[in-house]
Order: C-alpha cells, then sequence, then structure tokens
C-alpha cells in the first residue's frame, strides 16, 4: 500500500486550546489576545500581523513560566488513535501551527509525530520580548511545510490530507489532495472536502480507508 501523508493544524485541532491563550493567562492578557485569535481565525485579520500583536502582550514574562502554559495542554480526543493508525498503515503524521515550538516540541515528542514545525518565541535575559524569532508560520508556511514533508518522505502530493479549523489553514488544505475541516469557522468548512463537527480525530481514519 502506498504511504500516505497527514498534515493537522495544532491549536483547536491537535488540541483543545490555543496555545497563545494559554500564555496570554500567564502574562495576565489573556482576554486581549483571545479577542485577536478570534478575529485572525476568522480571516479577519492578517496572521503575521495579528501574531505580532498578540506576541507583544507577552512581553516580561519569564521563560519558566511557559512550563505552566504546557501544562495546561489537552490532546484532543482521538488524536492517539489516528496517529498509530496511520503509523499502522504505513503514513507519516505531521503538524504545523500558528503556535510556538517551546510548547509543541514535547507534545510531537510524546505523540510520535514525523515532523513538526512552528514559531518560536524571542527570548533575552530568559524573559520573553514580546517578538517572534525566525520565519513566521502563516498559511504560505503551512502550505510550504506540507509540499517539503511529501517531497521528504517520498509521498505523492496526491496521498496527502490536511485538517484544520482556521483561515491560517486554507493554503495547506488547498494544496492537499483531501482537505479536512474539523470543527471549523464557517469559511473553512465552505472550502473543504469534507467537514468533521465531533470534537474526535479518529473520525478522520474512515476517510482514509482506516480504522482505529
Amino acid at each position: 500500500m502506498a504511504r500516505f501523508l497527514v498534515v493537522l493544524d495544532v491549536d483547536s485541532t491537535l488540541i483543545n486550546e490555543e496555545a497563545i491563550e494559554l500564555i496570554a493567562d500567564e502574562a495576565g492578557a489573556g482576554p486581549e489576545v483571545a479577542r485577536i485569535t478570534e478575529r485572525a481565525m476568522a480571516g479577519e485579520l492578517d496572521f503575521a500581523e495579528s501574531l505580532a500583536e498578540r506576541v507583544a502582550t507577552l512581553a516580561g514574562l519569564p521563560v519558566e513560566r511557559l512550563a505552566s502554559a504546557a501544562s495546561r495542554i489537552t490532546v484532543t480526543t482521538g488524536a492517539r488513535v489516528l496517529v498509530d493508525a496511520v503509523h499502522a498503515a504505513d503514513g507519516a503524521v505531521a503538524v504545523v501551527s500558528g503556535g510556538f515550538h517551546e510548547l509543541l516540541d514535547p507534545l510531537a515528542a510524546d505523540l510520535g509525530l514525523d515532523a513538526h514545525r512552528a514559531n518560536r518565541l524571542h527570548v533575552a535575559d530568559a524573559r520573553l520580548t514580546g517578538r517572534t524569532a525566525g520565519p513566521v508560520i502563516d498559511a504560505a508556511a503551512k502550505a510550504d511545510a506540507l509540499h517539503e514533508w511529501a517531497e521528504s518522505f517520498g509521498i505523492p502530493m496526491d496521498r496527502t490530507i490536511a485538517v484544520g479549523d482556521g483561515a491560517n489553514d486554507l493554503a495547506m488544505m488547498q494544496a492537499a489532495r483531501l482537505s479536512v475541516a474539523f470543527c471549523a469557522k464557517p469559511l473553512v468548512r465552505s472550502r473543504a472536502h469534507l467537514a468533521i463537527d465531533q470534537r474526535d480525530l479518529s473520525a478522520v481514519l474512515p476517510l482514509l480507508g482506516l480504522r482505529g
């Protein structure tokens, strides 16, 4: 059987939370950041601009507080079942996030993901500076990641599946052979091939001809 690649969004898809909101809660900026996130997810704001605006509210937060934010992450029901079933079928699972490596890296290792990519927070003197470091993982970067991983794993693009919920996922969903809107915003639902409305990622498996 030919291998295939499943690429998932992270915030509100692989996990139940928005990572930046967890960090913002630690910095006392939760409500403000949540409002900006909602507008960005609905496609009302440019992602890079909204990311910069949200990250700016985190300036001064001690890096050690990121562990507290990470401890509040809950993995979406069915995520482990999905990853294990795809691996059993000789497929690959990757995630790409508009969130942050600082929270994603331990989760990716725990789930046994084949690849992952996210933004990085800039740090000076053991505190967040309110900026990101390196390239911003926006919609175009998510699509680029899907193409890059398919090539690196030797998987043709017509064997790729993208799963997401927000406007920032649309480019990678368009690039994939099959796009799945997962408990998604109306804009994303309208442009995806299929939609899943239950918060259980194992519901993706039948679309791949697999069972958990």
